[in-house]
């Protein structure tokens, strides 16, 4: 009767049966290069959730944005804060898509590789029809510039010597205004002016040379590459003044709305619990 055990304890003396047909066999580890194909499709997935959602490489091709960018750059732009209803601010540099009419000359076709490449946010956008410009007026703003002045926004001046490229006017080459720029979309320029067809220059398209701010792929947080230039792309302390924003008329936001209407109920909820217990 004994020989029918099947884990008994003769093992843990010593005796009888040393036990080791029952022993776990040690795994075998997988090769290397079995695993190899796993890692890269990994990598890949979370390089392709990371452009999609996160931050994506841009190359700078001009000298619009010059000495702010140089031709040649790479930045990083974020795009995670726009899922979260951010929009487009007054100083910031952002990338955006041609709405049509900006870029002249169509992109030269990808080959496979860099189609791929773009894709997982590793080279640019693979159809090269993006921009990059520094945002000076948002929805409801007014801005100007008349040649040998200096660029209006509602009426204040804009002091820009600590990003317009050294040598260039604020608009010489291409007065404007005034334009009211409508809700839910930006007026851009680039630093460097006289080399930068920026919204002055398409005032004839729809729009009046503004950009809707769903065309804005993000903005461009900091220089990455090449390594001599890493530097971060803050706000200049010109946008931060006081006063620069549109006057607008003060209105109940929802929130309030809400909260004046919760009020009266909760009061009239109070008073009959205190009935009750009475």
């Amino acid at each position: 009767m004994d020989d029918d055990r099947t884990g008994g304890g003769g093992g843990a003396d010593g005796d009888g049966d040393d036990g080791s047909g029952d022993e776990p066999q040690p795994r075998k580890q997988r090769s290397f290069w079995k695993e190899l194909p796993l890692l890269i499709g990994i990598a890949l997935l979370l390089a392709l959730l990371i452009k999609t959602f996160l931050v994506q490489a841009f190359s700078i091709p001009s000298e619009s944005m010059m000495n702010t960018l140089q031709r040649g750059d790479r930045v990083l732009v974020d795009k995670l804060t726009p899922w979260f209803g951010s929009e487009p601010e007054r100083g910031e540099v952002v990338v955006f898509h041609d709405p049509g009419g900006w870029l002249n000359e169509p992109a030269p076709e990808p080959n496979a590789l860099q189609w791929f490449l773009s894709q997982i946010g590793l080279m640019p956008s693979a159809d090269q029809q993006d921009l990059i410009k520094r945002v000076i007026a948002v929805g409801g703003d007014t801005v100007e510039c008349k040649r040998g002045g200096k660029v209006h926004v509602n009426g204040k001046e804009l002091d820009e010597t600590g990003y317009l490229y050294p040598g260039s006017t604020p608009c010489d080459d291409q007065p404007f205004g005034p334009i009211k720029v409508p809700d839910g979309r930006i007026w851009v320029m680039g630093d460097n002016r006289q080399n930068s067809l920026d919204s002055r220059y398409h005032q004839e398209l729809p729009g009046n040379g503004t950009i809707e701010n769903k065309e804005v792929v993000g903005r461009a947080i900091v220089v990455a590459w090449p390594i001599g230039r890493w530097s971060t792309l803050p706000v200049p302390d010109v946008f931060e003044r006081t006063g620069l924003a549109a006057a607008a008329v003060a209105t109940a936001g929802p929130g309030a709305l809400g909260l004046a209407g919760a009020l009266p109920v909760v009061l009239w909820r109070r008073r009959l619990l205190a009935e009750r217990d009475a």
